[in-house]
């Protein structure tokens, strides 16, 4: 049924607009015209609006959104090319086909009608056949541009779907890869850095974790829970009893569990083949085969997502893994020893870690005290870093006076041994090699602290911001600069600068007494 629509109608469109069929709208003030063309298209299905003007058309068309509208040319309110024009500049109204129907038959009304935007011309008297074989032919070229378009969305959306996923598993190769280049045996001289053959310290409490670690030695199918604040030492412990197991031969596979995506966990933990998922080009070893034979040191256990905390359970209690993609289980002989520096009852409580994964991984536990805990040990750790740095920088281990060791002694260290660690190293460059004194010491906020018989520093620390125009001064203080930043942590120096750390210490030694002065501009 014909809908003929007057200014006082065109508020009850969007009742008529909820019918099932294409909707047509027919712009034309010759109710003979409108009749015969709702007799002609009705049967078909379809659902027909009539506006007698230009107005009313456009006011239609905005809230009806027909599927074809059928426009005279000649109209009581303007032209139909004037009211074509006004629809393609709806951008909801844009893809509509428009088909003109009018007496004029001369070539200039065509091209004009074209020119508005018209897709077809269709002259007067009205043909009923052609009309209908025309509306439909469009009607269905516009179906399909349609479902062109929305495909064209479609298939957009995956594209970048499918980026997005390539971009996450190339991460993961990486990863895989980067996990990969760590499976080394740690040479003698690493073992003399990091401590791993001897614990420094005499107090009753790292007595005890010595003691737990020779017995973690000798039981190296016993997974290790490894607690303790920031910089205290869990990795530490955690090469000790890896290396000094009879595991030592396997490999030594450490993973920080914080710094790996949830989306990528699965792969990374457990592997994947080939064609597994868009971007699998070979097939992969998950860290437990990697570590198959050695120790899986996962750092920052407690930060674990939830859905890997079930599928490690899993590997924990049978020893076997599935990569992605695979169908066949793999045996693995992996030792866990875990770390964290959070507090598992609170995690437990609030259901953000597995009870059932906690006592697995927990077969023994150690805990390390921060270094505020133990101070008796800290004038013995200081002196072996001492010796360590000394020996890297090819001097005589200077003596550190009681001075020095009393600053140290008072500051509470909340970067425990790391924190130290970086203490030392700044306090052998400020002193250049001479006995370390209070005045050498840079704690907290990485300025001097001077007692007050301290004898003031020789120059200066301050660096001028414009470098000089000769290149080995204008390294010197760089380097110098580098080093301040860093409150004298010579890897952190050497990273911001990119480039090796020897490189440093070389120039240390050129500079006499290991010390950088503010060179001047030539």
């Amino acid at each position: 049924m014909r809908v003929e629509l007057e200014n006082s109608t065109i508020d009850s469109l969007s009742q008529s607009a909820k019918s099932d069929g294409e909707l047509i709208l027919i712009v034309d003030d010759t109710p003979a015209n409108l009749d015969l063309l709702t007799r002609t298209l009705e049967p078909r299905g379809y659902r027909i609006l009539a506006a007698p003007t230009s107005q009313i058309a456009l006011s239609v068309a905005a809230r009806a959104k027909p599927d074809l509208v059928l426009l005279d040319v000649m109209l009581p309110d303007g032209d139909g090319y004037e009211t074509c024009r006004s629809l393609q500049a709806d951008p909801a109204l844009r893809e509509t086909p428009v088909l003109f129907i009018s007496a004029r038959c001369e070539t200039g009304s065509m091209v004009e009608a074209f020119r508005a935007g018209g897709i077809d011309y269709i002259t007067k008297p009205i043909d009923p056949d052609e009309v209908l074989i025309r509306v439909e032919t469009h009607l269905r070229a516009s179906r399909l541009a349609r479902q062109l378009r929305q495909k064209n969305v479609e298939l957009t959306i995956a594209v970048e779907q499918l980026r997005a996923e390539m971009s996450l598993r190339q991460k993961a190769e990486t990863a895989l890869k980067a996990a990969d280049d760590q499976l080394s045996t740690i040479s003698a001289q690493d073992a003399q850095r990091w401590g791993i053959d001897t614990f420094i310290g005499n107090s009753k409490t790292i007595n005890k974790i010595v003691h737990d670690v020779r017995r973690m030695q000798n039981f190296n199918t016993v997974n290790v829970l490894i607690t303790g604040e920031s910089g205290t030492g869990k990795e530490l412990v955690a090469r000790a009893i890896h290396f000094g197991s009879a595991r030592s031969k396997g490999p030594f596979v450490p993973v920080n569990c914080v710094a790996i995506p949830s989306e990528l966990a699965e792969s990374m933990f457990f592997g994947h083949t080939r064609g597994a998922f868009t971007g699998a080009a070979m097939d992969r070893k998950g860290y437990f085969e990697l570590a198959h034979g050695g120790t899986l040191f996962l750092d920052e256990i407690g930060d674990m997502p939830a859905a890997l905390q079930a599928k490690l359970l899993r590997v924990l209690e049978d020893g076997r893994v599935t990569p992605l993609g695979s169908s066949k289980e793999r045996q693995v002989d992996v030792r866990i020893v875990a770390a964290t520096n959070a507090d598992f009852q609170s995690q437990i409580e609030l259901r953000l870690f597995r009870q059932d994964l906690y006592f697995r991984l927990a077969q023994f536990p150690v805990h390390l005290p921060p270094l505020r805990q133990r101070t008796e040990d800290i004038p013995l750790i200081a002196r072996h870093f001492l010796r360590l740095f000394a020996t890297e920088m090819s001097i005589a281990t200077p003596e550190i006076d009681a001075a020095a060791i009393k600053l140290l002694l008072q500051h509470p260290f909340p970067g425990n041994v790391r924190e130290l660690k970086n203490v030392i190293e700044r306090a052998l460059i400020e002193s250049g090699g001479q006995p370390v004194q209070s005045h050498h010491i840079y704690l907290g906020n990485a300025m001097p602290i001077r007692s007050a018989a301290a004898t003031p520093a020789p120059e200066d620390s301050s660096v001028a911001t414009d470098l000089p125009l000769n290149l080995e001064a204008a390294e010197n203080l760089l380097i110098k600069r580098a080093l301040a930043e860093t409150a004298g942590n010579i890897a952190e120096a050497a990273r911001r600068l990119g480039i090796n750390r020897t490189r440093i210490y070389r120039k240390l030694g050129e500079q006499g007494s290991f010390s950088l002065t503010s060179p001047q501009n030539p």
